[in-house]
């Protein structure tokens, strides 16, 4: 048994680094002919307010130090450097840098090498007090109501689900299905693709939510006795060749998580979080499933929205997060790094759009989960600031477990993958 479940780590670990279009979930950083290493005083990377720290640069190439190198370097909260110097001469190849910061959060140093002609970068980012972060966007009064009533309204609509099986995706022990259900309007579809074990039975199912783009799915294959369902939330099959995804994705839908979001009844996601929901619905359908044991997984994008679907639907039991994305936009407002997409960052939002966008923030969500939940995420994230992340984190008072791999940026190791699939196993379990 324990063989088959080395297998199945194993042909999940590929799926999620070899499937097309992932945009937010990059594999791990390719090694370069020069290498930047940034490296904090303390192994644990946290320090407490006002507290000095100080990072250690060194710059090598063939695996020593590398001479008169000039380098550039910034010191300050993510995307809010107080110090940035140009052009600083390295005579030995290394130097060190020391600041603090005054308020909880996080404390990058990133470095720039300047090689013949080319940029090599290198930064570490250190937590300050970052247990004591908390959101700065506000919860709206209406907030459960609103959700409560759109989801009302959209199980007025039946499921219609249809299913489809994919021979060529099939195993000896598991029937695959190209799978689609109504959403939140008669016409209005989800797709996905839907792994069940073909011995007779009663199982626990997985719901896997995607991170941001648009891309076709494969069967993910959580186990031998459980349900999977990998579905995508653009209402588009998701078995259809990856040049349509690439041309949508750069034409029609380019930037879809900007649309509407000043109105929090036709923004974008408003269809997306349903259909997440109407996915649990979906596999509460299906005859194989033991009609209790659910859980939700995703990273980035699809971190948030495990988030979001645990707190909207009681009836899943237990949740595993990469790197939630969509947490805290209004940080930048308040000088310091929001989530995913960044909405705020440069331009000013109109009180319409701050307002609509309340309503669909991972941290209020978050405010909002009871079940126990498997986070983890680097503390070198760009994409997904780390800072963004534990405003939506710290509220959680449900059951909850943090595993950091701390250099990382928005890419996870094979380890990472490793310890998810073995907590969800556990939670079904198997």
């Amino acid at each position: 048994m324990c063989a088959k479940k080395d297998l199945y780590l194993f042909s999940l670990l590929l799926l999620s680094f070899f499937l097309p279009g992932q945009i937010f979930a990059q594999g791990a950083p390719a090694q370069k002919l020069v290498t930047v290493i940034v490296s904090p005083d303390r192994d644990s990377w946290k320090y407490q307010s006002k507290e000095e720290v100080t990072f250690t640069v060194q710059v090598l190439k063939n695996e020593n130090l590398l001479k008169d190198v000039m380098v550039d370097y910034e010191l300050g909260p993510e995307y809010f450097p107080v110090v940035t110097k140009k052009d600083v001469l390295l005579e030995k190849g290394k130097t060190t840098l020391k600041t603090s910061m005054k308020e909880p959060g996080f404390l990058r140093c990133k470095v720039t090498a300047k090689v013949n002609g080319k940029n090599y970068v290198g930064m570490a980012t250190v937590a300050v007090d970052e247990e004591k972060i908390q959101p700065t966007t506000e919860e709206p009064v209406d907030f459960d109501t609103f959700w409560s009533n759109a989801l009302n309204e959209a199980r007025k609509v039946p499921l219609e689900p249809t299913m489809t099986l994919l021979p060529e995706q099939c195993t000896a022990t598991k029937n695959v299905y190209h799978v689609s259900f109504q959403n939140e309007r008669r016409g209005s579809r989800i797709y996905g693709i839907l792994s069940v074990p073909k011995k007779a039975g009663k199982y626990p199912a997985i719901l896997r939510l995607p991170g941001a783009g648009i891309r076709p799915y494969s069967a993910i294959d959580f186990g031998e006795e459980i349900i999977s369902l990998a579905i995508g939330i653009h209402g588009i099959p998701a078995n259809l060749p990856q040049e349509v995804y690439s041309s949508l994705y750069s034409g029609a839908m380019s930037s879809y998580y900007l649309i509407n979001r000043d109105n929090r009844d036709t923004y974008y996601y408003k269809r997306v979080y349903i259909g997440c929901v109407r996915a649990v619905d979906f596999i509460y359908s299906l005859p194989e499933f033991d009609g209790n044991t659910i859980g939700v997984t995703g990273g980035s994008q699809g971190g948030a929205l495990s988030i979001a679907t645990t707190a909207l639907d009681s009836r899943v039991k237990f949740l595993a997060v990469l790197y939630p994305a969509l947490c805290d936009y209004a940080g930048y407002l308040n000088g310091r790094a929001g989530g995913w997409p960044h909405y705020f960052k440069n331009v000013k939002p109109s009180k319409d759009e701050k307002e609509a966008l309340a309503y669909y923030d991972i941290v209020n969500f978050a405010r909002r989960i009871k079940v126990p939940g498997w986070y983890s995420w680097g503390y070198n994230d760009d994409t997904c600031p780390p800072t963004s992340m534990y405003a939506a984190y710290n509220l959680i008072t449900a059951v909850k477990e943090l595993h950091l791999f701390l250099e990382i940026g928005h890419w996870n190791y094979p380890e990472q993958q490793s310890e998810r699939v073995k907590w969800l196993q556990e939670k079904c379990g198997k």
